[in-house]
């Protein structure tokens, strides 16, 4: 029998927009479940809650043997035609972006009465912009990440230590986690990149220097959690490949990859002046396992492994994240003012929630506690501030009101931030 993961977090989602009159739209990454949540999982939901089977319509137009439905004049009929009566209607429509015409035609299932539309894509350009566009307002958006640490280890039969090292090496791609051997998460994860997620990136861009784009990924795989730019990486090309390529095309195949849900960018915030500083910034991969394949499964930092985890969880539980950048000035030996410049690793914000998050794999010293949280004692500021790390044991708040956490706690327990 195969092992079911459970998705409760983004099955609950769906769940809470039932009969809301939008079109759910479930994006993420290629392989990380979203067809399994739509066509299993809440599938399994409607009939468990009565819904007649025949009134759960399924589509995945990426199967081959549902290639004319790609046709939006062969599809919308048909469509149609499965509505036989006055009750609720599910249409589970997955990899929508196949679809020809696909907004005109969820708008005008969206229009029925009976009919509930629930789609998966991968393509942030391709859906979520038309979401707010195109669908005129009738977009609902469900992102969706690979597994978190949580759900990975209701599948991992270990310790959460022996967990917290796969996870960070193999990743949360459901297939993956579910692999038997070290030797199968690898092949799958070299071959999800090259015959998935490159091979997609390309024929959808129309990429002709594939070499060019392949060495750009390594580079961001190589520096997660450093601040850089397209100018900054151009300048690698060119010392490091001799390459000619633009910060122009640089920036092209960075949105490519952001497209595609590979990478995520987090901007700096000027947390005195309270503004967006532009460039340098962030790129964090959705998941660690497809990082490292890029790189060998060299390079294996858990420091900045760590910190790549800590912002997809402050992500996934629906925050936005940005880079925090501080600016004091201090006396120095001869007593003359000089400036410096501090960072904190996340400053999180959902509604009137705020917090100020230092991720510190390990925190051996007063010394390097104290470097933590000096930031933090520079904010002036009422908002919570936290440092995550790995080595300390509970909970607990210094001298100076400050949450200490190990990351086990702060990844397995969703209220963690509220502690």
């Amino acid at each position: 029998m195969k092992t079911e993961i459970k998705r409760d977090y983004y099955l609950e989602q769906l769940i809470k927009r039932k009969g809301n009159g939008l079109i759910k739209v479930v994006t993420g990454v290629r392989r990380c479940g979203k067809s399994f949540l739509l066509r299993n999982l809440f599938k399994n939901h409607l009939i468990q809650d009565g819904v007649e089977e025949d009134h759960i319509i399924e589509m995945a137009f990426d199967l081959f043997d549902h290639i004319e439905f790609r046709d939006p004049k062969i599809f919308y009929p048909w469509a149609k035609k499965q509505i036989k009566d006055t009750k609720n209607y599910y249409f589970l429509l997955d990899e929508v972006q196949m679809l020809g015409e696909f907004v005109s035609v969820l708008n005008g299932l969206a229009d029925k009465e009976n009919c509930d539309v629930y789609v998966t894509g991968s393509n942030a350009r391709f859906l979520s912009k038309d979401i707010a566009t195109e669908f005129g307002g009738r977009g609902d958006e469900i992102h969706m990440y690979p597994l978190s640490f949580s759900e990975f280890m209701t599948v991992y039969s270990g310790n959460r230590y022996d967990g917290w090292n796969e996870y960070i090496t193999y990743g949360g791609i459901p297939l993956v986690v579910l692999a038997d051997t070290d030797e199968q998460k690898m092949t799958l994860l070299d071959n999800l990149f090259k015959e998935t997620y490159i091979r997609d990136i390309v024929t959808r861009n129309k990429i002709r220097n594939v070499g060019e784009m392949e060495t750009l990924l390594d580079i961001l795989s190589s520096a997660i959690g450093s601040l850089t730019n397209p100018n900054k990486l151009q300048r690698t090309f060119k010392s490091v490949n001799k390459s000619k390529i633009t910060a122009t095309t640089i920036t092209k195949y960075i949105e490519y990859l952001e497209d595609s849900f590979l990478i995520e960018e987090a901007k700096r915030y000027d947390i005195k002046g309270k503004s967006y500083i532009g460039t340098p910034l962030k790129y964090y991969f959705m998941d660690m396992g497809l990082r490292n394949a890029r790189i060998n499964f060299r390079q294996m930092e858990v420091t900045h492994s760590m910190e790549n985890v800590i912002y997809n969880e402050l992500r996934k539980r629906g925050y936005n994240v940005d880079v925090g950048n501080l600016s004091i000035t201090e006396h120095g030996k001869n007593g003359r003012p000089v400036k410096k410049q501090l960072e904190v690793d996340f400053i999180c914000n959902k509604g009137s929630k705020k917090y100020y998050i230092q991720s510190a794999y390990m925190l051996e010293t007063e010394e390097k506690i104290s470097q933590e949280i000096r930031p933090f004692l520079k904010i002036g500021d009422s908002f919570k501030k936290i440092v995550i790390t790995s080595n300390t044991p509970i909970p607990f708040y210094s001298d100076e009101g400050i949450l200490i956490m190990n990351v086990y706690d702060f990844l397995l327990n969703p209220d963690s931030l509220e502690l």
